[in-house]
């Protein structure tokens, strides 16, 4: 496994860690087989958040007896002092450690990190944990580009998480000043969400870029994890034949596509969003209709439940027209 220093925090990480979202797919026995795997590697960095079910209790037994081989990253959407600390406390129960080190703040609108900076806001519990122990170092996880040039700014800040891939590339002179000023960059989103369905071409295209710091792909079996590492530590250029699957891939997906994040929820009337459009894509791109259409039928509450109120849309940080991609959902799929 190729290491790499994380920015000014000088913690030496895995070129490729875990993303910590699909952990809340499988249990807490199948988290520590994968997490052992990846010790096994050399894989040794973990991030996670708060706001991810139980994916922070189940790393946390699956950490039991090897905490000291990983870099453990987390994160939280609280922007007030007390709810910050309360939330660092808790992070801390669930991981069963007495450290954790890295604590970012979770995705904030520039409105938030207003309130996250001023007197009472969360960065003061970040830093009285950080001078306490109990957090090595600050972070911050952005989705807009604007929240992100401004991060660039703030001296507190020692590593930025932004999504980069194949087919967005909005932040990728951000990331190139991430380096001049020694922060850290995180790579988030490397599949787009799982719209990308090439996870070895979506990976050797962002471990071609030197301004990555760390790519953090959704794992949540050994077999990924066995794939990824074999993308991400092919020093090859990429040829003729990969440029060409990338251009394509660009032109099927476009930008108006969903990620995945789930900011959208909840629905006021209980649609798993990301889940029709999950399906949609299915349908539309991969010419797997039957598997979609059956998937589809399983949900509670289908597109056409959808009753426009625009609450999903006020939410989602890449500004989709939800309402109007209900509605094509909701025809495609006759209900």
């Amino acid at each position: 496994m190729e290491y790499v220093t994380l920015g000014k925090t000088g913690l030496k990480v895995s070129k490729m860690g875990l993303g910590g979202i699909p952990v809340q797919k499988i249990d807490a026995e199948g988290t520590r087989k994968l997490v052992c795997k990846m010790a096994e590697a050399g894989v040794n960095y973990i991030d996670t958040a708060r706001g991810y079910t139980v994916s922070e209790e189940y790393l946390g037994y699956a950490l039991k007896g090897i905490r000291d081989k990983f870099v453990i990253a987390t994160k939280s959407m609280a922007r007030t002092k007390e709810a910050m600390a309360a939330d660092i406390e808790k992070s801390l129960k669930n991981l069963r450690t007495d450290y954790i080190d890295l604590y970012q703040v979770h995705n904030p609108s520039m409105e938030q990190l207003d309130q996250i900076l001023a007197a009472g806001g969360a960065l003061e519990a970040l830093q009285e944990a950080k001078a306490a122990g109990k957090i090595g170092h600050i972070g911050l996880t952005a989705h807009s580009t604007e929240v992100f040039g401004r991060a660039l700014e703030l001296n507190w800040v020692e590593t930025i998480m932004f999504p980069y891939n194949i087919v967005e590339n909005q932040g990728e002179e951000l990331i190139a000043k991430c380096k001049e000023k020694n922060i850290g960059f995180i790579d988030m989103k490397p599949l787009a969400g799982g719209a990308i369905e090439n996870g070895t071409l979506a990976l050797r295209y962002i471990c071609a870029n030197p301004d990555v710091t760390i790519v953090i792909p959704g794992m949540a079996e050994e077999k990924e994890l066995e794939e990824n590492m074999k993308a991400c530590l092919d020093p090859s250029p990429l040829s003729e034949e990969e440029l060409g699957e990338m251009a394509a891939v660009r032109e099927q997906l476009g930008t108006n596509f969903c990620r995945r994040c789930n900011y959208c929820a909840p629905c006021s009337v209980g649609i798993n969003i990301p889940s029709v459009f999950l399906f949609a894509g299915y349908l539309n791109r991969y010419d797997l209709g039957d598997w979609a259409r059956d998937r589809y039928s399983t949900l509670t509450a289908k597109a056409s439940a959808c009753i426009e109120c625009g609450a999903c849309e006020g939410r989602c940080p890449y500004h989709l027209p939800i309402r109007k991609m209900m509605k094509e959902c909701a025809e495609q799929f006759g209900e």
